[in-house]
This record gives C-alpha cells, sequence and structure tokens, in this order.
C-alpha cells in the first residue's frame, strides 16, 4: 500500500519527514480491523511525530516493533478485514474511527476507565499503522458507523477533537443548562464543538478569538457574544516577567475577567482549557468560587506558573481530561448522527498532500480542520442521505 510515513533519521520538518513509501498492508491479529481508508483527518499530534517533540514517538507505543511511523488519528473509511474474535463488524461496513486503544487484558479497561489503563494510547500518535495510508489497522472497539449524511471527508474531519471536548464538558465537569462556560479558542478544532455543546445542553458560553469574523462564526455555532484575545494581549503569559511586567499582566487578566463577567453576568462555572502556559493564569483567576477549569493540553507551553491562592482560597478545581472513551466516543457519534452537532470543516486536499497539510499546521497558516481523500476520488463521496453535512468555514486556533 502507499503509506506517509515518517522514519526516526528523517525527524524535522513536516515537508522533510512525511514522505511515501510502499508498505506492506498490515493483518489484523486478535480483535484487529483492518480499514481501507477513504478520508483521513489531519492534527497537530502528527506535527509534533514529525518534529520529534516534545519527545520521538519511537521511545513508545508499537514503533521499535516497526521502525517507521504512520500517523494520522482520524479516519473515514471501509472495513476491510476483521481478525479473529470479531463479531460486531464485517467486510463493507462504513465506519469511522476514534483514537483510543488499550490492551483488552487490562482490568481498568473492564469496569473502570480505558483511559486510566497503563496500556492506553493514542492510535496514529503513540501507534504507527494510522490513517495517512491506503489502509489501516484498528482495534475492533474503535470502529463506529459513519453518518450516513456525511460524506468521507466530512465524517473525517471531526472525531479527535470533539470525542475530546465531548469528555471534557459531559463526563468531566457535568456540563448542564444554566451553567456559564469560557471557551479558549473556540473557533479552533476543540472550541467549535465545545461551542456547539454549550448551545446544545442550554449553558451559556463566551469564547475567546482572534478575529472578529471567527466571533460571528461562534455566534453562529450558539456562542452567547466572544472577546477578541488581541484587545487582552497583555494578559498572556510569557513565564519570564518582572515583577513589573507581572503586576501589569495581572492588571490586563483582571480587565478580562470584567469582560467575561459583562457577557455572561456572573464569572464562569467552567473555562474549557487547552492554551496552557499563557492562558492558565487567567483562567484560574476568572473561574468562580468552586468552579471548574478543565485541560486537555498546552499549546503555549506546558509547564504552568499561576498564582495558586486563587485555587486553594477560592475552593476552584483543575481536572484533567484525554481524549475519550468508545463510550463516549458512541454516545458523541450518535449526535452527529441525529446533525445536533455538525463537523467543521475548512479544507480539503487530495492524498498527495499530507506533508503539505501539515506544515500549515507548523507554520501557523490553517484556518481550520484539514481533511485528506485517500481512497475517495472527489469530496461529496459516500453521502448516502440527506441531512445537513460540515459547516464550511474559514476558522483557526
Amino acid at each position: 500500500m502507499a503509506a506517509w510515513v515518517i522514519r526516526e533519521e528523517r525527524q524535522g520538518e513536516p515537508t522533510d519527514a512525511f514522505q511515501i513509501e510502499e508498505i506492506e498492508v498490515p493483518e489484523p491479529e486478535a480483535f484487529e480491523v483492518i480499514v481501507r481508508v477513504m478520508a483521513a483527518g489531519v492534527n497537530f499530534n502528527n506535527v509534533w511525530a514529525a518534529l520529534g517533540e516534545p519527545i520521538g514517538v519511537w521511545r513508545y507505543g508499537d514503533h521499535p516493533r516497526w521502525g517507521h511511523h504512520i500517523g494520522g488519528s482520524d479516519a473515514s473509511g471501509i472495513v476491510w478485514k476483521v481478525g479473529p474474535g470479531v463479531t460486531r463488524w464485517k467486510p463493507g461496513d462504513e465506519v469511522v474511527i476514534h483514537c483510543n486503544q488499550a490492551s483488552y487484558e487490562d482490568p481498568e479497561v473492564h469496569g473502570f476507565d480505558p483511559l486510566a489503563a497503563p496500556s492506553q494510547q493514542i492510535w496514529g500518535y503513540e501507534t504507527t499503522w494510522g490513517s495517512f495510508a491506503q489502509f489501516c489497522k484498528v482495534q475492533a472497539q474503535q470502529l463506529l458507523p459513519k453518518p450516513d449524511h456525511l460524506a468521507w471527508e466530512e465524517a473525517a474531519a471531526y472525531g479527535l477533537t470533539y470525542f475530546t471536548a465531548y469528555r471534557m464538558l459531559i463526563d468531566r465537569c457535568h456540563l448542564q443548562a444554566g451553567h456559564r462556560v469560557l471557551i479558549w479558542g473556540a473557533a479552533g478544532g476543540l472550541g467549535v464543538f465545545a461551542t456547539q455543546l454549550c448551545a446544545l445542553t442550554g449553558a451559556d458560553a463566551v469564547g475567546v478569538v482572534s478575529s472578529e469574523e471567527k466571533g460571528q462564526l461562534i455566534k453562529q455555532l450558539g456562542a452567547v457574544d466572544y472577546i477578541n484575545r488581541s484587545e487582552f494581549s497583555g494578559m498572556m503569559r510569557q513565564g519570564d516577567e518582572t515583577a513589573d511586567q507581572e503586576r501589569a499582566r495581572f492588571k490586563e487578566s483582571r480587565r478580562f475577567c470584567k469582560a467575561v463577567e459583562a457577557i455572561l453576568g456572573e464569572p464562569p462555572d467552567i473555562v474549557f482549557e487547552h492554551v496552557g502556559k499563557a492562558t492558565f493564569p487567567t483562567s484560574v483567576l476568572v473561574v468562580r468560587p468552586f468552579g471548574k477549569v478543565v485541560i486537555c493540553g498546552a499549546t503555549s507551553g506546558y509547564q504552568l506558573d499561576f498564582d495558586v491562592r486563587y485555587l486553594w482560597m477560592r475552593q476552584k478545581e483543575i481536572i484533567g481530561s484525554h481524549f475519550a472513551n468508545a463510550w463516549e466516543a458512541t454516545k458523541a457519534n450518535q449526535l452527529i448522527e441525529e446533525s445536533k452537532v455538525r463537523p467543521v470543516l475548512w479544507q480539503t486536499m487530495g492524498f498527495e498532500k499530507v506533508a503539505e497539510a501539515h506544515q500549515l499546521l507548523r507554520d501557523n497558516r490553517h484556518l481550520g480542520k484539514i481533511a485528506i481523500l485517500v481512497g475517495a476520488t472527489e469530496e461529496g463521496q459516500g453521502k448516502q442521505a440527506e441531512g445537513p453535512g460540515a459547516i464550511r468555514a474559514e476558522v483557526g486556533a
């Protein structure tokens, strides 16, 4: 099969690290499935894989066994072959793939949460055999029914970010009607789904965005209003502030808190975090007493420095969250099937553009979610029922 492959000796910029190679199609082992990939979604995790940062993928997962990395953690496709023990799926089934893997032998998988299992890993990042190839190999529990009203590229554009946002808000924070929520990067891959989930549950959300156009998008998705982060650039934490600079930064954060409260009426009950270093001190400050800051990543840096007095004295909570388990992915996917939540897609590229697509992410020249056609030959294929497809919008982090 044709596959976009990263090898340790050529780690670097995505356009250098990703190269097409001919690789043997993998065989399914017990409870595994081979899927003919029709479309794949692009995520920042494989920019990290290309760069070998913050740690090379070669140190974990199944890479030592194979010596290569085929990335891609989002996919839609057709079941091609099933391994021993697979009974729910058969060749010809149309599916989307969620990216959480864990060993069936870990007791955490049976009754607690697969995310707690010591074998837990993200398929297509911490493993090879991801979606940037004509065929991919997954655990059977990773498969979900493809929504009939979505084209292949639309069905490949939501899994990783949407299922992550679902777990963060629905299961980790118990989002409900009347909650007030602050969403950082509300027009980005995570934020567009967080915004839709708030609207669906009856929560009031204010989103932080980088342009007026993106603000209008999230209002379309159901946000109460938005804040342009460029108006509060002084609140972003750099990490090396002098005492005077920190006082000035804190003053800007206070001003931001007042702007959020003016929109929501009260401080937020929940802050949806994935930026990290630059925004986390403000997140802890802005959330109400006994409120929750839920975080799934740290795009601006993972070494956090904040005034912890506002945490313990106001009895606030910090909640870590990582992707989603198969049950959460199934429940979230049902909302896509019912068109209660919709994918947001910026651009679809051909299979030959995998390296270029990741370079766009690396250089921050993308405007939203990118899908890659693999088995599909043009956009719109795979749609078998009427219904609203993806929201086509120029969005970004």
